[in-house]
């Protein structure tokens, strides 16, 4: 009987992570947008994956997409890959003394004080951004897509080191015409019945839906959303409000949106973090860099900040 051809080493990771992104997503149109990818050139790459490995791994549904069994099988022997590929590369740049650094953010962070310092203080270096979904810093940071993460609390900081940069306070989105619009200020009891949406995520949504509440009862179901900007466009629609981290006004306020302090809960915190571990000169020189350049949220006063009021 002949032998089987070892195809491990024809395997081209690039494909690899398309595929892990996909079967997380289960949508291939949303795997294409965080891929920033074409979605006809997203089907052809994970074809030439199924092609090299022999066997289709996902199948398309009128719902989105679904893995096969030899996908099942496929997926965490695949990200176990890319992790391990990862953490290989990372060790050999380490090794030659590291020259490059790529620092992720997460939507509504600016990061460039500290970049443009970290540029500033090492002209050697190597220095890249990457912008990163609000559920993945920890991810980036273990598969070695990044360095060091500047991103919101809550996440797993299991193998992290992770340090609070500030706080940051808490508002309530809603729509131009809702009855809260234009309110100095509100509280959990102003909101008590207002359906807030949902994320995938149970960290996420016990601090951000702020449930359960101080006196034990629910927060009131919303739609789940997945992104940003599908969650502001159900809060113009009216279908929910929402409560939002202060320093993402200055990237996302909406002239259909409007924002109120929320007096009475706990500010969010704005961390960095990097590989538990990690000493390196750049990741030491950055977070130094962070700590005295990225001190509090970004401004929200001027032309983003006139929804708040009507």
């Amino acid at each position: 009987m002949p032998e089987t051809p070892d195809t491990s080493a024809d395997l081209d990771l690039r494909l690899v992570r398309y595929f892990t992104v996909v079967a997380d997503q289960r949508h291939f149109g949303r795997a294409a947008t965080a891929l920033h990818l074409a979605q006809p050139s997203l089907s052809r790459q994970i074809r030439r994956l199924e092609e090299q490995l022999g066997a289709r791994l996902l199948d398309r549904t009128p719902q989105g997409t679904d893995l096969t069994e030899a996908g099942k099988v496929f997926l965490p022997r695949a990200k176990a890959l890319l992790r391990s590929a990862g953490q290989a590369a990372a060790q050999a740049r380490a090794a030659a003394e590291p020259t490059r650094l790529t620092v992720g953010y997460t939507t509504g962070l600016i990061i460039t004080p500290a970049v443009r310092e970290l540029r500033r203080r090492h002209p050697d270096a190597d220095v890249h951004t990457l912008h990163l979904s609000w559920d993945e810093p920890r991810t980036a940071l273990l598969d070695h897509r990044v360095d060091a993460v500047v991103a919101r609390l809550p996440f797993s900081t299991d193998q992290l080191h992770v340090t609070i940069l500030y706080d940051e306070p808490r508002l309530l989105l809603v729509p131009v015409d809702h009855r809260l619009a234009g309110k100095d200020h509100v509280t959990l009891d102003d909101i008590a019945d207002e359906p807030l949406p949902r994320l995938p995520d149970a960290a996420w949504n016990a601090f951000w839906r702020i449930d359960p509440r101080p006196d034990g009862s629910r927060a009131p179901e919303g739609p789940l959303v997945e992104t940003v900007e599908d969650k502001l466009e159900l809060i113009a629609a009216g279908d929910a409000v929402s409560i939002a981290p202060a320093g993402s006004l200055a990237v996302h306020m909406r002239p259909d949106l409007a924002a109120i302090p929320l007096e009475g809960v706990e500010p969010g915190h704005v961390v960095l973090a990097t590989r538990a571990g990690d000493r390196s000169r750049l990741i030491t020189a950055f977070r130094h860099a962070a700590q005295t350049r990225l001190t509090s949220p970004p401004d929200t006063a001027g032309p983003h900040a006139e929804g708040r009021s009507r």
